[in-house]
């Protein structure tokens, strides 16, 4: 493994912005999952990706599977609510299309604080009543939940689904994830879920060093844990089994290891 590079939040601008000359994680992960919305700097990161750990677009349907799967497991078990966070450039089968096949009143709020991404959102919901859009940012839970309090979106009351894929390891230590996680737990009902896609310290060397590279000083700038890291994100939630393993685990067996790591789990609040 090689030594994990983290620069605090008085470094770096971690605001997203349009600049077209800076890569975004949405753009990239859009232009991996076949996307038309990114930029030529996008996918001059996601080449030189590729060319280190080529099944990292294979993964990358591996993550939306496993959001997929994680939906599908919140709506079997009754929950009715789903709050995305770092939402991304939206991907059919999108958070409300998957929950409302099982529970066709499920509400949908989607929140990112990429402009392109609220842009996107904003148009996707034009038809879709009671699902919404807020562009906020993960590093402020408290200014989200009372926004979600407030305009109705979401009632802390009932079990809800807090979906944070592919978000945590864009968050530095001292922006204490762990600290967000708890925010969100304080207000989740008894029957609530939490899922979580996490990049690993177990990630290729290479494939950390290039990445470390292409997006230090941008928002993007990435933070791989460790296994032990991403399983703390899960106090006081009740692991669903297999627990945090890499993403394509909870899909099948029979898949692939690749070059990048990406963890996934899904934790319950206790009844």
């Amino acid at each position: 493994m090689v030594e994990d590079r983290e620069d605090t939040l008085s470094d770096i601008d971690r605001a997203p912005g349009l600049n077209p000359n800076v890569p975004s994680s949405a753009r990239i992960y859009d232009y991996m999952l076949g996307g038309k919305d990114n930029y030529d700097i996008d996918r001059e990161v996601a080449h030189r990706m590729l060319a280190i750990a080529p099944d990292t677009r294979t993964l990358a349907w591996f993550i939306r599977q496993f959001l997929v799967r994680a939906v599908e497991l919140a709506a079997d078990a009754g929950v009715r609510q789903f709050i995305d966070l770092g939402a991304g450039i939206p991907t059919s089968p999108n958070v409300h299309e998957v929950a409302r096949k099982i529970e066709p009143s499920a509400r949908v709020v989607y929140i990112d604080n990429d402009p392109i991404v609220h842009a996107h959102c904003d148009a996707l919901l034009a038809s879709s009543p009671g699902v919404d859009a807020l562009k906020a940012d993960i590093r402020q839970p408290e200014d989200i939940i009372d926004r979600l309090k407030a305009g109705g979106l979401i009632d802390f009351s009932e079990p809800v689904a807090v979906l944070i894929i592919g978000v945590l390891h864009y968050v530095m230590d001292d922006e204490d994830p762990a600290g967000i996680i708890a925010k969100f737990r304080e207000v989740m009902a008894p029957g609530s879920y939490l899922a979580i896609t996490h990049g690993s310290d177990e990630t290729h060397p290479d494939f950390i060093g290039q990445s470390h590279s292409d997006t230090n000083n941008s928002p993007s700038q990435v933070k791989y844990r460790s296994r032990e890291e991403t399983t703390a994100f899960f106090k006081d939630f009740d692991l669903i089994e297999p627990g945090v393993v890499p993403a394509q685990e909870w899909l099948d067996d029979d898949l692939p290891a690749t070059r990048l790591v990406i963890y996934g789990g899904i934790g319950r609040t206790p009844s």
